[in-house]
């Protein structure tokens, strides 16, 4: 049987690795992001003379990850909202690129994209909302 003093020094190694993991993992996605970001953008500024609306939606995309990434390194909290924000800006990304064939094949593809948004939207007010009302920052930062 092991003594309480033994037990409470495995388990602040167990805290102390956890946290390195943690802080190492979010430098590997957060280094992921800027490499893709950049390479992205060189790609961008190789292949055409200006930057389409796509483009532009991509970069937004990397940029909501990174600052979804930037507040969990902060806060210990991931941001759900972001996750919405970055769904929204994918589907809208979608609807510019393949606006044509995707009301080619079926108009109700078009219906469901919209309506996904929608509710993405109403999601992510009802997450503001929430988070206004009921503040659990303080809660959730430790």
């Amino acid at each position: 049987m092991t003594s309480p003093t033994i037990k409470n020094k495995i388990d602040q190694l167990g805290d102390v690795l956890i946290e390195i993991f943690h802080v190492v993992g979010l430098f590997v996605i957060g280094g992921t992001i800027v490499w893709s970001a950049v390479g992205v953008y060189l790609e961008i500024m190789q292949n055409s003379n200006f930057a389409s609306l796509k483009d532009i939606l991509l970069l937004f995309i990397y940029l909501e990850l990174g600052a979804m990434t930037g507040i969990y390194f902060k806060t210990h909290r991931l941001p759900v909202i972001f996750l919405i924000f970055i769904a929204i800006t994918a589907i809208t990304r979608f609807l510019v690129i393949d606006m044509k064939s995707l009301v080619s094949t079926d108009k109700f593809n078009l219906i469901i994209m919209v309506t996904s948004i929608l509710i993405l939207t109403i999601a992510a007010g009802i997450l503001r909302y929430s988070e206004t009302k009921y503040d659990t920052k303080s809660e959730c930062s430790k």
